[in-house]
């Protein structure tokens, strides 16, 4: 039950593996198949963002309860998209994956497929990128969690 804990974690937007992989510590569960679960559970829902994320917020963009929130969602990815682009010019590939690797809030896989569909990165491209970022997530945070776990 606890690992359908830490894999229905880290699908939540803004939390996912990032924080998953510490709660998974915190309960005591093994490092190496909660980290594989994490990896799994985050990654799940990249496809899905990136072929229908852009446009369900571009259309419920006027709707009346929830509009602005997909207005403020959609500012958000393209700021971020703006960034990676003038961060990396034409590697947007390594950008994105380091933007997503990087464990700070708001640069998980749902914040980096989504700026990556607003610049119309390709599909296989940006799955890879995320992919590699979300393991190099999950390693520091592995890392973060057991050290930190062992000091306390």
């Amino acid at each position: 039950m606890d690992f359908l804990k830490i894999f229905l974690v880290s699908m939540v937007p803004m939390v996912e593996l990032r924080g998953a992989i510490p709660f998974s510590q915190y309960l005591g569960l093994p490092l190496i198949p909660s980290y594989l679960i994490c990896i799994v559970g985050n990654m799940l829902p990249v496809p899905f963002i990136h072929l229908f994320a852009r446009k369900v917020l571009v259309a419920g963009k006027n709707w009346p309860v929830v509009g602005n929130m997909f207005e403020w969602i959609l500012d958000r990815g393209e700021k971020a998209g703006k960034r990676l682009t003038a961060k990396a010019g034409r590697g947007t590939f390594l950008a994105l994956l380091l933007f997503v690797g990087i464990p700070l809030p708001g640069t998980g896989a749902w914040t980096g497929t989504l700026a990556a569909s607003i610049l119309d990165m390709k599909f296989r491209e940006t799955v890879a990128a995320v992919m590699l970022g979300v393991l190099l997530a999950g390693v520091i945070m592995m890392t973060a969690s057991v050290l930190g776990f062992r000091l306390v």
